[in-house]
């Protein structure tokens, strides 16, 4: 049985592979916020059983086997978000977190249940696509709002970085999945993005910009 220690890195590496984000072993301690030594120890025993595989200089990768798993828990944890939120009112920045404690025990007969009783929904509450339960995932064709040009209009697609206090400034200032955006400027070298919502801009660091992922509509 897989424990739910396992199941956080290889739901760890979906997500920077998702995001083309270097699966080196300082970004998955940054992301599970452990040490790197640690996250070094577990990934040779994750290789020798043949979750993943870890080349030098080129980082972590999932194996078929380990990307089933990553499948079937990225898929408990975002069918959770959306139940917290539209059965029990639970708000958009908090269900990341509470999600990640139901994660590990829900059964396959409760995700069918869930997947039935939620209308079979094709997203979380933060615009990710929940997969099915062949395992199948949607593409969304969404980019980062950081790849797009001055000048460009876009609708928010979803946001990747679930982190609750971002999550709460994006809800205040309206750029959540569905909304129309503008990009008015760009600082150089990775800085600001000053984008208009409405009749509003706002500029927003690069690291934000890469975590908001969008659709062009103009």
């Amino acid at each position: 049985m897989i424990t739910p220690s396992r199941e956080d890195y290889l739901e760890t590496l979906f997500h920077l592979e998702s995001e083309g984000v270097a699966s080196t072993t300082q970004a998955i301690a940054d992301h599970l916020q452990i040490s790197a030594a640690s996250v070094s120890e577990n990934i040779k025993k994750m290789a020798i059983e043949r979750f993943v595989v870890h080349s030098p200089y080129k980082g972590v990768k999932l194996t078929a086997k380990g990307r089933a798993v990553a499948i079937d828990v990225v898929r408990r944890h975002r069918l959770s978000e959306r139940f917290l939120v539209d059965k029990l009112g639970i708000k958009w920045e908090e269900a990341h977190r509470e999600a990640h404690r139901l994660e590990h025990g829900l059964s396959r007969a409760v995700e069918v249940r869930m997947f039935e009783l939620l209308g079979n929904p094709e997203t979380c509450p933060h615009g990710n696509p929940v997969p099915t339960l062949s395992g199948k995932i949607r593409d969304d064709h969404s980019h980062p709002l950081a790849s797009l040009n001055v000048h460009d209009r876009a609708r928010i697609v979803k946001i990747t970085d679930e982190e609750p206090k971002q999550l709460r400034y994006l809800a205040s200032i309206g750029l959540m999945p569905k909304t129309q955006i503008r990009v008015e400027r760009k600082a150089p070298f990775g800085g600001a993005v000053i984008v208009r919502v409405g009749e509003t801009a706002y500029a927003l660091g690069n690291d934000i910009a890469r975590s908001i992922w969008v659709r062009k509509t103009g």
